[in-house]
């Protein structure tokens, strides 16, 4: 095997970034949230669309809670359910023939269900819920799960949509120069100047409420680092010999562009990249604790924050503070990343 001078600057990146602990953990934590997100229900207790299975008669019930649940399937007609599937937690139940006699969780009163053919092993089965109930009686661990999805997809399409509009805008300015940097400049500055919040409500309130227009009012505002960041690069590069030589060759600025400069710019790129995807999950959290951000009964990490927030004070503080975690550890592993990335990228180190 040849010595480390003898490998690629790629290579060189990437032995300089595996050595460095703390971000090989941050990208085994972001690994494992992506890989939540994508099984979604496939993996969560709750399997229901968005997590969303209330039982008010379970709500704030502590971490490790167990409860036996009846579930009666949907009844059908014609091929057509003319009803939804229903859980009961139980208090206690006991079986007389084709008779199920049970005492709904919280309440003191029997009540009896006819089975009709249905076994009470398939429709009766104890449920633990790792990390208690919210106040609507759903699973927290689900919900929290659920949340991861629009905390990973905000980030990667606020990203996309950033280094779309960014890339092309700082590539512009900085290759052709004159009168387009002049005005690409003056649109960045402009823009910079603008709180991103404040840039995201507006966009937010213009666009209506909702998990589309999330992405694109926080990716239409993260293009600006992106910008200024390409900018340098290709101000930079732009004097290269090799760019000059690819000029006097008669190549198109197009593919000079794409194929001789982009590509020598990539690393900055990268880093100002994590860092945007933890400023996206950042914002997104925000809006959606302020309520205009995702909309309930979808599940993200800044609105349970608001919906128990005010439990803070008491022995559920938990509801409020696991999002919050969550939260913090997600940026902390991509500002770790960024972080890893921009040492790995340093040809002087």
């Amino acid at each position: 095997m040849g010595t480390t001078k003898e490998l690629s600057p790629n290579q060189q990146a990437w032995i300089r970034f595996r050595r460095n602990t703390a971000a090989v953990a941050g990208c085994a934590v972001i690994f494992l949230l992506i890989l939540v997100a994508l099984l979604g229900s496939s993996i969560r207790p709750d399997t229901s669309e968005n997590a969303n299975q209330q039982n008010l008669s379970i709500s704030r019930q502590k971490p490790g809670f167990s409860v036996d649940i009846l579930t009666i399937p949907p009844l059908t007609k014609g091929g057509r359910e003319i009803s939804s599937k229903q859980e009961f937690p139980l208090a206690s139940y006991r079986v007389e023939g084709e008779t199920l006699f049970m005492v709904p969780f919280g309440d003191e009163l029997e009540t009896a269900f006819e089975l009709n053919g249905l076994v009470v092993e398939d429709i009766v089965k104890e449920r633990t819920y790792w990390l208690g109930t919210d106040k609507y009686g759903r699973d927290l661990l689900s919900r929290l799960m659920a949340g991861t999805r629009i905390s990973i997809s905000v980030g990667f399409i606020a990203v996309l949509i950033s280094l779309l509009v960014g890339i092309a805008l700082g590539a512009m300015a900085g290759y052709f120069g004159g009168k387009v940097d002049a005005v690409v400049s003056w649109l960045i500055n402009v823009i910079w100047s603008i709180p991103t919040l404040l840039m995201v409500i507006a966009i937010t309130l213009a666009f209506g409420k909702g998990f589309w227009q999330v992405f694109i009012a926080i990716g239409l505002t993260m293009w600006v680092e992106v910008a200024r960041i390409v900018r340098g690069q290709f101000l930079s590069i732009r004097e290269k010999e090799y760019v000059e030589a690819a000029k006097a060759l008669g190549y198109s600025h197009t593919r000079i562009i794409l194929k001789h400069i982009l590509p020598n710019a990539w690393g900055p790129i990268i880093v100002i990249s994590a860092a945007n995807f933890a400023g996206a999950i950042l914002v997104e959290a925000g809006l959606s604790f302020l309520g205009i951000g995702a909309q309930i009964p979808t599940p993200s990490w800044g609105n349970m924050i608001k919906e128990h927030y005010a439990m803070i004070t008491t022995d559920l503080a938990y509801l409020a503070i696991l999002p919050g975690l969550l939260i913090m550890l997600l940026v902390l592993s991509f500002m770790m990343v960024g972080n890893g990335l921009r040492d790995a990228l340093d040809v002087r180190s």
